[in-house]
């Protein structure tokens, strides 16, 4: 495992860092550091296709598609300046990451030709459709069906925690396509225009005010046939393979996130006091080296994993995050005091730290819930007995 940069990667890092750090000084200064998701999206598209015009949008996919066939240890280095640099949420993360990587992966030439460019250049935005009301952490329940009728698909059904479908051009939608199928069996997954008539989006309020979560309904909303990647009943293995994408080199720039929180924290910290605080003094330190092992351990992982499969560590890190972050939240709060309850203006525009805490509520929850994931771990990773699954 190599945990440093060699020489050439570190002049990469200073062109990406100048880059970037220039583009959040200059004509996109007005979106640096913004909080959530769903904040200024008409200018965040734009961030997106600027990205695009300099070659930064996805440095990962090879040349031909809109990339830099850049090496892992570049897109690390640009994934840690990126957030280093205070630029926004990537709007198009799921293109770029998740629905880009899995159509390169599994997709044919065909399909590359007609949904990369879009993806690449940040003229496409993507959404996820993988949980339903009933199968949220358990994605092999789905009961969203789809059923071949001649040259379309027709699908019915329900969605839920579709982040930005308010915004998105694009869903990946996986649905129970063989009749009285279970578990994995018999699941397809398609690629749908989210302007397709029969679909219907519903906003969610969240705890922290934001709206960036949607419910997204399928009735009698139709796709061409050569709409699906893979087979008719293969699309457990493709989710499976996004599921791994997921887990992927974006790891390391939601560490850096992660940073800029922790450091927000203790600067908080040394400004009302609370610094001198010895109990106050060794959550922060152990916060600190949580957050440097889960770096050590992301490297590993990606240094030793196909990216198209999961293996034993990959396994490890969404609980290991999720968890590492939500007691975070619960240390900015201690550490604001009074100040983290209050905020300016009738809506409730919360600021970083505050934001931080009621989003991080639900990091133990999407994604695979904290239960779920050591049911995960203890099957697939340590190979103990399934879990009880009734007749399925």
């Amino acid at each position: 495992m190599k945990l440093g940069f060699s020489q050439a990667e570190e002049d990469f890092r200073t062109e990406c860092a100048d880059w970037l750090q220039g583009q959040m000084a200059g004509e996109f200064a007005d979106i640096k550091g913004i909080p959530g998701l769903n904040d200024e999206i008409e200018r965040r598209k734009e961030w997106e296709q600027q990205l695009a015009a300099h070659k930064w949008s996805c440095i990962g996919w090879p040349e031909e598609w809109g990339g830099r066939n850049a090496t892992l240890g570049q897109q690390v280095i640009f994934a840690e300046e990126y957030a280093r640099a205070g630029a926004p949420g990537r709007v198009n993360h799921i293109g770029v990451e998740l629905a880009g990587p899995t159509i390169l992966a599994f997709g044919t030439e065909e399909q590359k030709a007609r949904f990369l460019p879009g993806i690449a250049g940040g003229t496409q935005i993507w959404c996820q459709g993988y949980s339903e009301p009933n199968a949220g952490s358990d994605l092999a329940n789905v009961r969203t069906k789809a059923r071949l009728d001649g040259d379309e698909w027709v699908v019915n059904g329900q969605k839920v925690w579709t982040s930005l479908a308010h915004y998105s051009d694009w869903i990946f939608v996986v649905a129970r396509s063989e009749e009285g199928s279970k578990g994995p069996k018999g699941i397809t997954f398609l690629m749908m225009d989210m302007h397709t008539p029969g679909i219907e989006v519903r906003p969610i309020r969240q705890i922290n005010g934001d709206a960036e979560f949607n419910e997204t309904f399928f009735e009698d909303a139709r796709c061409p046939a050569d709409s699906l990647i893979g087979t008719p009943g293969d699309g457990w293995r493709v989710a499976m393979g996004l599921l791994a994408f997921e887990r992927g080199v974006s790891t390391l720039g939601q560490q850096m996130g992660f940073r800029n929180e922790l450091d927000a924290i203790v600067e908080a910290a040394r400004a009302n006091g609370l610094a001198n605080d010895p109990l106050v003094r060794q959550r922060i330190a152990k916060a600190e080296i949580g957050l440097r092992l889960m770096r050590y351990g992301a490297l590993r992982m990606l240094s030793n994993t196909d990216p198209s499969q999961i293996d034993g560590a990959a396994l490890t890190y969404k609980i290991q995050w999720a968890s590492w972050r939500r007691d975070l939240g619960e240390l900015a709060m201690d550490v604001l005091g009074q100040e983290g309850e209050i905020t300016e203006g009738e809506d409730y525009e919360w600021s970083m730290l505050p934001n931080m805490f009621l989003f991080s509520r639900s990091d133990t929850i999407y994604g695979g819930t904290n239960q779920i994931q050591r049911n995960i771990i203890a099957e697939r990773g340590l190979g103990l007995p399934r879990e009880p699954r009734g007749d399925r």
